[in-house]
């Protein structure tokens, strides 16, 4: 495992299933990173606040953002915690595959960000 801890932040309407999901994927990837799930935001709106507070290193977007709010969020984000690493799962995967797919789609991209 890697030294360093990533705090990261969720933006997802549905707090449980973000905690269900992130937690999977956080044992999945143990032994190459640390990651703690610091918070989850429920609404764009209160983005900005819990960034302010939390300072993460990484932020995920859900896919029941479209592609435009989910700009929107990571264009928070960037200017909130200047540097921080921002991921978006694509809209509807959650729907149309349900969470094996959004837990496969991030350990399969996760590498690749934090290598960023």
């Amino acid at each position: 495992m890697t030294g360093r801890t990533f705090k990261l932040v969720t933006v997802n309407t549905a707090p449980e299933r973000a905690k269900r999901v992130i937690g999977r994927v956080v044992e999945d990837v143990k032994a190459q990173f640390a990651i703690v799930h610091v918070a989850n935001v429920e609404r764009i709106e209160d983005v900005r606040s819990i960034l302010d507070k939390e300072k993460p290193d990484l932020l995920f977007t859900a896919s029941m953002w479209t592609p435009e709010q989910a700009h929107e969020i990571v264009i928070i984000a960037q200017d909130a915690v200047p540097g921080i690493k921002t991921f978006s799962i694509p809209y509807g995967l959650q729907v149309e595959k349900g969470p094996d797919a959004i837990v496969n789609y991030i350990e399969a991209h996760l590498p690749g960000l934090l290598a960023a």
